[in-house]
């Protein structure tokens, strides 16, 4: 014991004479500093939150944009994501976002209707039959000028995602006519154009969060909903809804937003950075998403307790008359403007 103490008084007494000798000839006398935990302490952290399974286009295409931003800055931006709804659920994520509490979510477009209601016409059924459809308006001018509008909310509007076409899953009965929705309770987003299409099939849209979805299943509180396989297989709702009917009457999309103050503290090269990853993560998603859709089809179809059907052509026709006023309405409340153009977009492949 005597001798460690002894030791450290000398070993006190080395530091002190060292420190003094360096100041007394103008030397630097600071301690080592650690150039890899100094890059850290400037890293720029991205929060990501969504609301949606990691095995999905979303939360895979969530992924691959932080990889990208991550190398092509040389781990000067860090993007932590956040899947599930574990840090806000599609109720509070807008708000979060708006004021500065994360950086980045990727809402559904639906879910944006009620502040933006041009953006509705994405929602009308059967606007889109391909995939190359929903590309070339979701990347082209007709999504940039969507994603403009974001700019009066203080939100940077970065790129349109694609989870794929929209299928109808049932408790009860499948549907495969028009009728099978009389008197169903029907899942819906909140979107007026979703909630048409089922009130025009005497069904009852409810707006149910989709982090509640599976507990309203699970309460029987729903018949039906509509979404796409990957929603459908990864967060398990098949195990409560065994009749699905293959009807592409939709698009599920994602409109991706990171917050704008936070984006313009960003220097520019950063910026540039920024844009350059969501560009390449975008076109990975389109070349993905049906693939993953695919899979996950695959693997209801090896269940034997999940039924599959296919609507069938004349039944798409006749559901695509019964729509039309959805479309009149959107005219004439909305902007018939838009629609003209997106439609124009489509047809001008």
């Amino acid at each position: 014991m005597r001798l460690y103490i002894t030791t450290a008084f000398i070993t006190l007494i080395v530091l002190i004479g060292i420190i003094g000798y360096q100041q007394q000839f103008g030397l630097d006398s600071s301690l080592p500093i650690d150039e890899e935990q100094g890059g850290l302490n400037d890293q720029i952290v991205i929060n990501f939150s969504h609301i949606v399974a990691e095995n999905t286009p979303k939360g895979q295409t969530a992924i691959k944009f932080a990889e990208l931003l991550e190398q092509k800055t040389d781990g000067r931006i860090r993007v932590v994501i956040y899947p599930n709804g574990l840090l806000y659920n599609d109720n509070n994520e807008l708000e979060a976002l708006e004021n500065g509490e994360v950086e980045m979510i990727a809402p559904s477009f639906s879910k944006m209707t009620k502040t933006l209601p041009t953006w509705s016409v994405l929602d009308l059924p059967y606007l889109f039959h391909t995939e190359d459809d929903v590309k070339r308006v979701l990347t082209g001018p007709f999504g940039e000028q969507l994603l403009n509008q974001l700019g009066r909310y203080n939100i940077k509007g970065l790129a349109f995602w694609n989870n794929g076409f929209k299928q109808i899953l049932t408790s009860g009965k499948p549907i495969l006519t028009s009728e099978d929705f009389k008197g169903l309770k029907v899942r819906a987003m909140p979107s007026k154009v979703l909630q048409q299409q089922f009130t025009i099939f005497q069904a009852t849209p409810v707006a149910t969060s989709f982090d509640e979805l599976y507990t309203e299943l699970e309460k029987k509180e729903l018949n039906a909903q509509e979404n796409t396989i990957s929603n459908i297989y990864s967060k398990g709702f098949y195990k409560l809804q065994k009749n699905l009917t293959i009807t592409n009457h939709g698009v599920l999309g994602y409109a991706v937003m990171m917050n704008e103050d936070f984006y313009n503290s960003l220097s520019t090269d950063l910026q540039e950075k920024v844009v350059e990853a969501i560009n390449e993560a975008t076109s990975w998603n389109f070349e993905h998403s049906k693939h993953m859709n695919d899979k996950d089809l695959e693997s209801l179809q090896q269940l034997s307790d999940v039924q599959i059907r296919t609507l069938s052509y004349d039944e798409q026709q006749k559901w695509q008359k019964l729509f039309k006023p959805i479309y009149e309405n959107y005219r004439k409340q909305v902007s018939k403007t838009f629609l003209q153009e997106i439609e124009k977009e489509i047809n001008n492949k």
